[in-house]
């Protein structure tokens, strides 16, 4: 019936695991669960006493294949059809997280659960991450657009429908997969919904990790542009609409001259206490205007 899929890089897993094992233990349904080490340095002996459950399995990969890689991997050993991918900094937030997934569960289905983040964090040093995450992610938020932007770090998928489509493994590091994920899966006429089965995000980058994370997401996006595989990326990615746009009526210079010169005080500003995320629209918008005029893009 179901099989839940975590690919871990780093992370303590251990009571994420014990909490879905216990929710599908009690369900009463067929089930596993499978955790993959990622090229993994820290928490791996650990995180190997999930083994010791029933139907639970902890792959350690000796190198890091990426986040792609590594979900396709997960998905190919998975032994039922419906799949639950969970990022392995994730908490649970519902007593009855796999029984709502259960009731989801029908051909072709793909459904994001959503995301959530612990109102007691303020923590200064992810003020960027926490109000991004807050503002654009969160579930309450995403609900209320008219635009939804698909992420996998909670959703449920039946396996032949992810086999159709899997995740795109040229892209390296962090940044786009979900996307692609998401639009591929447009391209087939299934359209990704989500449902109020939240997981509380618990993994937070600094500000200065998540400002190297949106550098690369900014490369990644350049270099899927580039391709000319996805005629319709734009549609995905609003810094992407802006710059072709801005592309088209010439402005991709004065814009990057612009974003010379204020570079330094918008990250101040997005790193302080109440970063504003209008500014760090501007500083992605600012990196692709960049790389544009680059003869070569080199990826992290």
């Amino acid at each position: 019936m179901l099989s839940i899929l975590i690919p871990a890089y780093n992370y303590n897993i251990t009571k994420l695991v014990s909490d879905l094992y216990n929710q599908a233990k009690s369900s009463g349904v067929d089930f596993e669960i499978i955790a993959m080490e990622d090229g993994s340095k820290h928490f791996v002996e650990g995180n190997s006493k999930i083994k010791e459950l029933d139907f639970v399995q902890h792959i350690v990969l000796p190198q890091n294949i990426g986040r792609s890689a590594c979900r396709n991997r997960l998905a190919d050993m998975a032994i039922y059809d419906y799949l639950i991918f969970i990022d392995c900094d994730a908490q649970i937030l519902h007593n009855d997280y796999i029984t709502r997934y259960l009731t989801r569960c029908a051909k072709n289905v793909i459904i994001s659960g959503g995301t959530t983040y612990n109102p007691a964090e303020n923590n200064p040093a992810y003020s960027l991450r926490l109000k991004y995450g807050r503002e654009r992610e969160c579930f309450d938020k995403v609900i209320k657009n008219t635009k939804f932007y698909f992420t996998t770090f909670n959703f449920l998928i039946y396996k032949e429908l992810f086999q159709k489509v899997r995740f795109d493994e040229t892209l390296i590091g962090y940044g786009c997969e979900d996307m692609i994920f998401g639009l591929q899966l447009k391209q087939l006429g299934y359209q990704p919904h989500i449902f109020n089965n939240q997981l509380i995000h618990t993994g937070l980058d600094e500000n200065k990790i998540y400002l190297q994370k949106t550098e690369n997401f900014i490369k990644n996006l350049f270099q899927l542009h580039q391709s000319g595989k996805f005629p319709t990326l734009n549609t995905e990615s609003r810094v992407l609409d802006a710059f072709i746009k801005l592309k088209k009526n010439h402005f991709v210079a004065l814009f990057n001259l612009f974003f010379k010169i204020t570079k330094s005080l918008i990250i101040r500003q997005i790193t302080s206490k109440n970063p504003s995320l209008f500014l760090l629209d501007i500083l992605k918008l600012g990196m692709l205007c960049n790389i544009s005029l680059q003869k070569t893009v080199k990826l992290t």
